[in-house]
């Protein structure tokens, strides 16, 4: 990496905005009117909350004020990141950017860092003049600890923005066509300023340093597929955006169709389609299990992950005594008709297989669906939810005076044996659909990689999963509460 060459690109970049009253001037009225106007209204919150003594109140609104000051100028980062690549090649002064001599990755982190370092810096010129405003007037004073973080999630909050708008300019043929993918990256950082203001109010500052560290990876995720998926011949050789359905079907029925008897080949006889089946069985699942093993096992330390963590809060979260009525389980409390221990109150949902069933379907396509929104993350956090309550439950069995491992042996096990290694496979491929737009594979671009990978995780879902999770919502249905009567019943 030259850092010479990336710094020049930067220097470039941030001239060019310098000179753009479009985008200096709303910056400049950001920067140095809106920390006033948030001052006053902590004036007018904190007098009207010390006639109800309601101090402390006070005191966490002011560093949502703080936050609030410094992501409104560092939102024009998104305005900026957006005009980086499609911006230029709209005026025409692309091609000679391109034509310098210079890598793809240097260019791209030149105008990444310009994008986000001019409203950063009048982020932090606009929380520094609410700070002395509101230590002169409420004479408050922060803690380091809010400073930080304040400060430092800000920064991420505006990388991430930026980092997205880059992919975003770099992958689109106009201004209006990156404004309207924009949605995509403002919606959830407002949702997330949203969260973090929610925190704040209730004092769990602590909370903040975890959102922290999903900002860092999200950042690092994006600069990631920013840095492999940009290329400066396909910028220049992009036309118009066409949604070509067409081709899409095209590419998803051969991408689903590799690997069977007769694919390439167009003067094979008609193969029997008991033996295509057969063929999908033999060889294509195998393939596709076994080229995505590291994915499987990142699905499955994740799973280990989940139980861990259930095992935790539920040491440092004991249940009641009693609650869990092992001593005392009857057929009544596992139709969920309510405990004795707890009236009112069932511990366990209604038992069907079809609700079984299609809730275990809709969680793991939901995941699917969520995966290229969050590069995968999402699909690791929906398997992570159901495991840390299954070690939770058998931690707090061990609390009262249990055996966890009977408990497991009698709750999970016989229907676990199906339904995890379904759940883990359908993760596993699901995650992969996130995962190749962060880092597709050499010699194809970041929709081939897409197509292929959601035909190989529709493969794996109808052939493997689907049949694996019919067969566990029977045995959950119809086996496991008589495997758990027997062990457990009175």
């Amino acid at each position: 990496m030259n850092r010479t060459a990336v710094s020049t690109i930067m220097r470039r970049e941030m001239r060019d905005s310098l000179r753009d009253w479009r985008i200096v001037a709303p910056i400049l009225l950001l920067t140095l009117g809106f920390p006033f106007l948030m001052n006053t209204t902590a004036l007018l919150v904190e007098n009207f909350l010390r006639q109800y003594n309601a101090v402390i109140i006070s005191t966490h609104m002011i560093p949502f004020g703080l936050m609030v000051v410094g992501f409104f100028p560092i939102s024009f980062s998104l305005v900026i990141a957006l005009e980086t690549f499609v911006g230029e090649k709209e005026r025409y002064s692309l091609e000679p950017l391109l034509s310098t001599p210079i890598s793809d990755a240097e260019l791209y982190l030149g105008k990444l860092l310009a994008a986000v370092l001019l409203p950063l810096v009048a982020s932090y010129i606009g929380m520094a003049l609410y700070l002395v405003s509101v230590m002169w007037n409420l004479r408050y004073h922060p803690t380091p600890q809010i400073l930080v973080q304040v400060s430092l999630l800000t920064a991420m909050e505006g990388l991430v923005m930026v980092a997205g708008a880059v992919v975003v300019s770099s992958h689109t043929t106009s201004v209006r066509a990156a404004n309207l993918l924009a949605s995509f990256i403002i919606v959830p950082m407002a949702l997330l300023v949203q969260t973090e203001s929610i925190l704040m109010f209730w004092g769990r500052f602590d909370m903040l340093w975890y959102i922290l560290l999903i900002l860092v990876v999200a950042d690092l995720a994006l600069v990631r597929a920013g840095v492999r998926t940009f290329n400066r011949e396909e910028i220049l050789s992009r036309g118009m955006d066409n949604l070509n359905l067409g081709h899409i079907a095209r590419s998803f029925r051969d991408f689903l169709r590799s690997g069977s008897p007769t694919h390439g080949d167009t003067n094979a006889e008609p193969v029997p389609w008991w033996r295509r089946l057969l063929a999908l069985y033999r060889h294509d699942l195998p393939r596709l299990l076994w080229r995505e093993r590291s994915t499987l096992g990142v699905a499955a330390l994740m799973l280990a992950a989940g139980v861990g963590l259930g095992a935790y809060y539920a040491w440092r979260y004991p249940l009641p005594q009693g609650i869990i009525p092992l001593d005392h389980l009857t057929d009544r409390i596992l139709q969920a008709q309510g405990s004795p221990v707890t009236p009112g109150w069932s511990w366990l949902p209604a038992i069907s297989t079809r609700a079984i069933f299609l809730h275990n379907m809709r969680v793991l396509l939901l995941g699917a669906l969520l995966a290229p929104l969050s590069f995968g993350a999402l699909t690791l956090i929906l398997l992570l939810a159901p495991m840390t309550m299954v070690g939770f439950l058998a931690a707090q069995v061990s609390i009262v005076g249990g055996n966890p491992w009977t408990f497991l042996a009698a709750f999970i096990l016989p229907h676990g044996w199906l339904e995890v290694p379904a759940a883990v496979i359908a993760t596993a491929f699901a995650f992969r659909l996130g995962a190749v737009l962060m880092a597709p594979p050499k010699d194809s671009t970041a929709g081939e990689a897409l197509i292929q990978a959601a035909a190989d995780f529709v493969k794996v879902f109808v052939l493997l999963v689907l049949p694996l999770l019919a067969m566990a919502a029977l045995t959950e249905a119809r086996i496991t509460p008589q495997v758990v009567l027997w062990v457990y019943g009175r």
